[in-house]
């Protein structure tokens, strides 16, 4: 799946720094900041 600018983030959920597992329609209406290190612990 690609997305645009603009596009809406499709519903998910991970783990956060406590392990509560948190899904992003926690979060519908309310601004947020997601960010992730695709290669964070790996070589290369």
């Amino acid at each position: 799946m690609t997305l645009a600018i603009g596009d809406l983030a499709p519903d998910f959920s991970l783990s956060d720094d406590s392990g509560a597992v948190r899904t992003l329609v926690e979060f519908r209406g309310r601004p947020i900041v997601l960010y992730f290190y695709p290669r964070a612990d790996t070589p290369g």
